[in-house]
């Protein structure tokens, strides 16, 4: 039964409508490619055209946004007119003129119950017509106990209300042969919005005479990869290698490429997609019906000042060059009469260019590559400049360095980042695999260190220590000034088992430090490390010294200064003695000070142990009773007490002038000091 209704769905869904092709299409046909390492690729066509013609193209439907985008068109006798393609209407957006809307052809069921009231006829396995009032849906049980669901529909006929069960019906139409066309039609518009990936473009050409038009477009593709060969010479006393590269790439276009011209591009450009094959609406607000001519202002949300941007400046960083240090045998030369290694096989490398902001490498042939398949293409073959070195690098590994080899690109254009691996050639025994390395991009005539391997025959012990001896220090105005250098010092000490090529250390690089030690012009920058060369003398044991300073000054009130701070200028012997001395005076007047702000403390704690005994012989008095002679006694102690108050108060106030009068002489000598 459910396979009736599904023949049923699909009639209703049967018609299909097709575009007439143009009058006078031209063929396109795919003549480059251009492949970009921004994950984008430029697919140019061509076509034979006289006159006006139009001209037509498939294209994957998820590439529609790209060409809509960036389509070209090139005619050197002609002019490029209107682009058409199908529209895509939101689907929601193509049921606004229908009595239903999407949901409603989820299932039969939700369609009849969306069009209650509508006339149907049901033909077998009984007749019945009239207005369909809605379906339900109820669960039975079989005759072997399994739960059945079915839709019960009730139509309201001339005899009265009748059911049928849906699933047991051959066929349902509708009456009214609009609504069955309204229906159709929405079937219609879902086919048309799902069927088919593909989207044909008519772009209408103007001209007279034969000619050739051209028609390019920029599409969304996966970005190909560079990866390369470094064969190694069997002499370690080389001083090039051999680099061979290839592109792995990969045909997702949707079509195949046929005898292509294919360009491959190495840069960083922008790229961006935007929805162009969508339909937007703008939405607008929604405002009450006026009445009694009253308006609808918007609010006031007030202003707020402009801001301007700050510009910041910055250093440029300066590059020494490299002194090259002496090679070490670190393998073994071929034996005398030993037979020469194959070099590797020459490749047919692709054309390459150096454009403005990027490398393009062009095939030196047509390339045919089927839709949906990969190809590696051979991209450059060159013999470059190369040395085996050891690269310490602390932040990979704190006892060994690395095995590598400095690379420089002695060629007319640059290389695109990959990875590389390493072959060493050795006379009879073919070529031994020797690591991986990655190239980051390598401009023409720059250098690059490509480190394959952890050399274990290589142990480096490093310590750092730091002082900050004063290189200056002056006073005036109350203030001390104390100009400082941080001296940051890193020891290393080197022991190999062999001999082994030159080293370069990566030492990092203190912010506002300047390398002092080894000689600057030794010395070659990165962004965040010092490289320095350095080469293991040939008893298999060295040290280096790296030395950095960093010029700091402190500024410090001498009134506020702590005299712990005060006794270390007084007892130091980076100062001048001069300076020292007036430390050491500002010490001893300070210490003067000390003890008589000790001994005002001293005496108004004095003073205030007096008045709470004066307060508590006070309160005695107030509640003794009739005994003359302890009356007598307390009084006395009282008289006494109020004495000694008295005179404690006339010192607090002498030692308050004093401790004044020394904070002030102590105030006008640091004042007027000045060395």
């Amino acid at each position: 039964m459910a396979r009736r209704l599904g023949c049923w769905l699909t009639a209703l869904a049967g018609v299909v409508l097709l575009a007439a092709p143009p009058v006078n299409a031209a063929e396109l046909v795919l003549k480059r490619v251009v492949l970009s390492t921004g994950g984008v690729g430029y697919f140019e066509y061509e076509a034979a055209v006289e006159g006006d013609a139009a001209l037509t193209l498939e294209v994957p439907l998820d590439q529609v946004d790209d060409v809509l985008k960036s389509l070209v068109v090139y005619d050197s006798g002609g002019s490029a007119g209107e682009i058409t393609l199908p529209g895509r209407e939101p689907l929601t957006q193509s049921f606004v003129d229908l009595p239903f809307d999407r949901a409603a052809l989820n299932s039969a069921t939700d369609l009849l119950n969306a069009l209650q009231g509508a006339e149907i006829r049901v033909a077998a396995p009984k007749a019945i017509a009239g207005r369909l009032v809605h379906v339900d849906e109820e669960t039975v049980r079989g005759a072997d106990g399994v739960a059945l669901s079915r839709s019960r529909v009730s139509v309201l006929t001339d005899t009265g209300l009748q059911q049928f069960v849906l699933q047991d019906v051959d066929a349902i139409a509708f009456a009214d042969p609009a609504l069955q066309r309204q229906v159709n039609a929405a079937l219609l518009r879902i086919a048309s919005y799902h069927g088919g990936d593909r989207r044909r473009l008519t772009l209408s050409i103007h001209g007279v005479g034969p000619r050739t038009v051209r028609l390019g477009y920029v599409v969304a593709m996966p970005l190909w990869k560079a990866s390369y060969r470094l064969s190694l010479m069997p002499d370690p006393r080389a001083e090039t290698a051999r680099l061979q590269g290839w592109a792995v790439l990969e045909n997702f276009s949707g079509r195949a490429w046929q005898d292509i011209e294919l360009t491959l591009l190495s840069g960083n450009p922008v790229t961006f997609r935007q929805a162009l094959y969508e339909s937007y609406y703008v939405t607008r607000p929604l405002v009450p019906v006026e009445s009694g001519g009253h308006v609808l202002p918007p609010p006031d949300t007030g202003t707020v000042a402009a801001e301007s941007a700050a510009k910041a400046s910055g250093a440029r960083d300066q590059t020494f060059p490299l002194q090259r240090a002496p090679a070490g045998a670190a393998m073994a030369l071929p034996a005398p009469g030993a037979a020469a290694p194959p070099p590797p096989a020459r490749i047919e490398a692709a054309a390459a260019a150096e454009e403005a902001t990027q490398i393009a490498f062009t095939a030196p042939s047509k390339v045919s590559v089927a839709a949906g398949q990969s190809l590696v293409l051979p991209l450059l073959d060159r013999e470059l400049p190369a040395r085996r070195i050891e690269l310490y690098q602390p932040r990979v590994d704190q006892r060994h360095p690395l095995a590598a080899i400095e690379l420089t690109n002695k060629s007319e254009t640059g290389l695109p980042p990959g990875v590389l691996t390493l072959y060493q050639q050795n006379a009879g025994h073919g070529a031994l695999y020797v690591g991986d390395a990655r190239l980051a991009a390598l401009p023409a005539g720059g250098k690059r260190l490509l480190s394959y391997s952890l050399d274990g025959k290589v142990t480096i012990d490093r310590s750092d220590t730091e002082r900050r001896p004063v290189v200056k220090a002056t006073i005036g105005n109350g203030l001390l000034r104390v100009s400082r250098v941080i001296r940051a010092t890193t020891s290393y000490r080197v022991k190999a088992a062999a001999a082994v090529p030159p080293f370069l250390f990566e030492q990092p690089r203190r912010q506002g430090a300047v390398l002092t030690s080894p000689e600057s012009k030794t010395v070659e920058m990165t962004a965040e490390a010092y490289r320095i060369p350095f080469a293991l003398p040939a008893a298999g044991e060295g040290s280096l010294t790296v030395v950095e300073e960093q010029p700091t000054e402190e500024t410090i009130r001498l009134l506020d200064i702590d005299n712990d701070r005060l006794g270390a200028l007084v007892s130091s012997s980076e100062l001048d003695p001069k300076l020292r001395q007036g430390a050491d005076t500002i010490a001893t007047r300070r210490q003067a000070a000390g003890h008589q702000r000790a001994e005002l403390a001293r005496l108004k704690e004095q003073r205030a142990q007096l008045v709470d005994d004066e307060k508590r012989l006070r309160d005695d008095l107030a509640v003794i009773g009739s005994d003359p002679a302890l009356h007598k006694r307390l009084l006395d102690k009282f008289t006494e007490t109020e004495t000694a108050i008295e005179t404690a108060s006339a010192t607090i106030a002498k030692a308050t002038d004093a401790l004044a009068a020394a904070e002030r002489d102590l105030a006008s000598y640091i004042a007027g000091l000045t060395l």
